[in-house]
Formats: C-alpha cells, sequence, structure tokens
C-alpha cells in the first residue's frame, strides 16, 4: 500500500484484538518514530508501551476503546512549534502502522486520567497530551459506528471552503499542481473532526493557517501538513517549510503558521 491509498485508505479504530504487538512490529514502529524530524522545531516525544486495558476504556468523547493492550504515549511542549511538530510527524507514524496493516486512534487533550502518566518522566517543558491505541483492528461494533456517524468523522469540507488562490476570495483551482496534496490534507484527521485548516496558494507559494477551534487545533493542522508533505515527496516534489515575514491576510481569527515554497 502505497503512502497516497494510506491517506485515502485510513480510519480511526476504536476496537481491537487484545492481542500485544510483536517486539519485530514493535521494533519497526519505534525506530521508524525516531527517524522523524520536524521542519517546524519545539520539542516532543514519542513513546510505545504495554498496558492491557481489558474490556473497554472510555476516553471521553472519543467513544471507547476496547482490547487495546499497547498505546503510543507523546509528551510535547506547550507552544505552536511543538504542537505542529506532534501533528506532522506522529500522522506519519500512524500512516506506517495503517500499512502495517494496524488501527490507530488519536486521542488528544481530553483523555480521563489513567496510569498512562504512571511512572512516566517526561523531559523538561513536555507533558502526556496525547495517547494513541495500535493494534489489530476487528469488526466495528454498532457502538462505534453510532460515535463516528455522531462526530461527523467520515464528513469533510468541500474543498472550495478550504484552500483559495491568489487571495481568500478565489477557491483554488482544479488544475492546480497542488490541488491533490491539498486534496489529501483535506482527508486528514482532526478533533472532533472540527478541520481547522485554511491554505492560500498564491505566487506559488502554500500559506498554512488555523482556526483555533480548541487547544489541539495546531496538531490538527500538522497532521494535515504531514498528508501534504506526503503527497509531494510521492509524486518526487521537494520543498520547503518557512515563515513569512509578513503573511497574508487571513480572516481576523485565523492564525498563520508556516508556509512552503517548492526548490
Amino acid at each position: 500500500m502505497n503512502i497516497i491509498n494510506a491517506i485515502k485508505d485510513r480510519r480511526s479504530v476504536r476496537s481491537f484484538d487484545g492481542a500485544s504487538l510483536t517486539e519485530s512490529t514493535k521494533k519497526i514502529l519505534t525506530d521508524f518514530a525516531e527517524s522523524l524530524t520536524s521542519p517546524f522545531g519545539g520539542h516532543f516525544t514519542i513513546r510505545l508501551k504495554k498496558f492491557d486495558i481489558k474490556g473497554e476504556y472510555r476516553p471521553s468523547t472519543y467513544g471507547t476503546i476496547k482490547e487495546a493492550s499497547d498505546f503510543f504515549l507523546i509528551g510535547m511542549g506547550s507552544d505552536e512549534a511543538s504542537a505542529l511538530s506532534v501533528g506532522f510527524c506522529f500522522e506519519q507514524v500512524v500512516l506506517k502502522a495503517w500499512q502495517l496493516g494496524l488501527g490507530t486512534c488519536w486521542i488528544a487533550g481530553t483523555f480521563k486520567s489513567t496510569n498512562f502518566d504512571k511512572d512516566e518522566t517526561w523531559p523538561d517543558g513536555e507533558i502526556l497530551k496525547i495517547i494513541c491505541p495500535v493494534g489489530i483492528p476487528t469488526q466495528k461494533r454498532m457502538f462505534e459506528k453510532i460515535a463516528r456517524l455522531a462526530l461527523g468523522s467520515s464528513k469533510r469540507k468541500p474543498f472550495d471552503e478550504l484552500f483559495f488562490e491568489g487571495d481568500f476570495n478565489h477557491p483554488l483551482s482544479a488544475d492546480s499542481s497542488y490541488h491533490e496534496a491539498l486534496e489529501m490534507l483535506r482527508l486528514a484527521p482532526s478533533s472532533t473532526n472540527s478541520q481547522p485548516w485554511r491554505v492560500l496558494v498564491k505566487d506559488d507559494k502554500v500559506h498554512f493557517f488555523y482556526i483555533p477551534k480548541n487547544a489541539i487545533s495546531p496538531v490538527d493542522l500538522g497532521i494535515g501538513i504531514s498528508h501534504f508533505y506526503e503527497t509531494e515527496r510521492f509524486n518526487g516534489r521537494e520543498g520547503e517549510f518557512y515563515k513569512e515575514n509578513e503573511a497574508p491576510a487571513g480572516n481576523a481569527n485565523w492564525c498563520y503558521a508556516v508556509s512552503y515554497k517548492r526548490n
């Protein structure tokens, strides 16, 4: 499965078969996570641990996680750069897991207090902000389907409401060379399916914004940018992320995050 198919096919998984990952699979995932770098700076830590949470675990608004044995733990700084980097890097781990036949589910910010943080020591400035079960998916249960519908997880905003060209009054044209990469961004998961990203393509540069709908919105943008970046790489295009000194003005409540230009 190539990365584009992984982006298109991936879904959040909340029901697992209860078996722990093999040591070889754990090594593939942890080695891959350790190999990742972010262009956004900040600081974060990704760990993979076994918890053997038998039965059901209810992490607040994310539905019920059932029979998960292994969880990623992500500690991160409180700044925007760390949030972007977590979204950007850990979504690559999520897609790698999907390519290996494994399911995952981002659980950010609102998971209930559990033993996830017991005996964990994080680098200075980092706290546990995200957990993510990982394992072999089982058939979705009825309540999971209902929860997915309630959260609107399968729905995405129309392309022309998210991506613009020249200014924020003109939707990006279908013949733009960035169209596929931004379509893959549109398919990205986000907290409560909030889809906070907005993008302006101008003078062959791509400017990324987010609407601060909740504390996780910059992480969500990082996830979306990960899809964008992976699609660019898949198509043999290289580029760099940078900060504009004077970013194009978006709506009053939009936060400019970063820009991208091809080499």
